[in-house]
């Protein structure tokens, strides 16, 4: 394998051991996000026999591939082939570390080479927070790989005008030049930038409506044992697009002017306690021809990290969804 051009680190294996909940062994992927920034290393859970159905399972931020353990088991349980990569910078994943190395349109492009390199076809993609940006983003960009999406807590950042009054938590522009900011989130972004050490198990904490046990936090935050491998859970949060003018915000616009296009099943399966999402369900079902007659759902008793709180329940309703199933 090729020497990556960006400086690296990666988190010793002897973090991972005896997590909680989480048997799989890593398969590990070389990706490249086609701007010349050179290779890199993904790891991901691939289970399941490899010729049934697959799942692509996107996390955000600040998680990686065992937030989705409970899911995985449904699904593999279920007959399907799973796919759980860890975002680079998250998990096993190799972690540039200068934050400068993390773009939104490198997420997008490592997703895309990562899903070339196994040579995944007809995939259920699931996406969840960051996951919706940089998954939909890239299937956008090569959408035959693709034969269904559930999009569960997750959102588009498009900041556009025509968000006005359909978001809990709005970012959105207002007039010519102004914009609208749930307070909450602004707090957040500012939080991440300037605090002195950040705890993932922290936002994941705060983001279930069920606290999760002292061993489970201490797994989100086995990959970032220090600050050099913090990176990337600074920055992401940082690529949050605000303004129309952001490039993100950009992406996200072509991103949902394809979308209106997509006629394969698109099913919302979000929670009713999660509030920086909430109104997205609304906003993609009504967007996405695929939505249309959907069995779309509103997990109850779940927080943001709707995996934590109700995977199972996730799990099912992917499983009602995969064409072949």
């Amino acid at each position: 394998m090729s020497e990556p051009s960006m400086q690296t680190t990666r988190t010793p294996d002897d973090r991972f051991a005896d997590l909680p909940g989480w048997s799989w062994e890593p398969t590990y992927v070389e990706v490249d996000a086609g701007d010349g920034s050179g290779p890199l290393r993904m790891a991901c859970v691939d289970a399941g026999p490899r010729d049934a159905p697959t799942v692509l399972l996107l996390h955000g931020q600040p998680t990686w591939g065992y937030l989705y353990r409970h899911v995985i088991d449904v699904l593999v349980e279920g007959g399907l082939r799973v796919v759980a990569p860890d975002n680079v910078g998250f998990g096993r994943s190799d972690k540039p570390t200068s934050r400068y190395d993390y773009t939104l349109e490198r997420f997008v492009g490592w997703t895309r080479s990562f899903v070339e390199a196994l040579d995944l076809r007809d995939v259920t993609l699931v996406c969840q927070d960051w996951g919706g940006p940089i998954g939909l983003s890239a299937l956008a960009a090569d959408p035959d790989r693709y034969a269904a999406v559930v999009a569960a807590n997750t959102i588009l950042h498009t900041a556009s005008p025509e968000l006005a009054g359909r978001l809990a938590w709005p970012v959105h522009g207002v007039g010519e030049s102004h914009v609208l900011l749930e307070q909450g989130l602004l707090d957040y972004l500012l939080h991440t930038q300037r605090a002195p050490t950040l705890r993932a198990s922290d936002f994941v904490a705060g983001g279930c409506a069920v606290m999760p046990s002292p061993e489970v936090l201490r797994a989100y935050d086995a990959p970032f044992p220090t600050e050099e491998h913090c990176a990337g859970l600074r920055q992401m949060t940082a690529l949050l697009p605000l303004t129309r003018n952001d490039v993100g915000a950009r992406l996200g616009r072509r991103t949902m002017r394809f979308l209106s296009t997509w006629d394969k099943p698109f099913l919302t399966c979000y929670s009713d306690g999660d509030p920086a999402t909430r109104g997205w369900e609304t906003v993609f079902a009504e967007h996405v021809p695929g939505a249309a007659g959907q069995p779309h759902q509103v997990l109850e008793g779940a927080g943001h990290f709707l995996q934590e709180d109700a995977g199972a329940e996730l799990g099912r309703a992917v499983l009602g969804l995969v064409p072949g199933s």
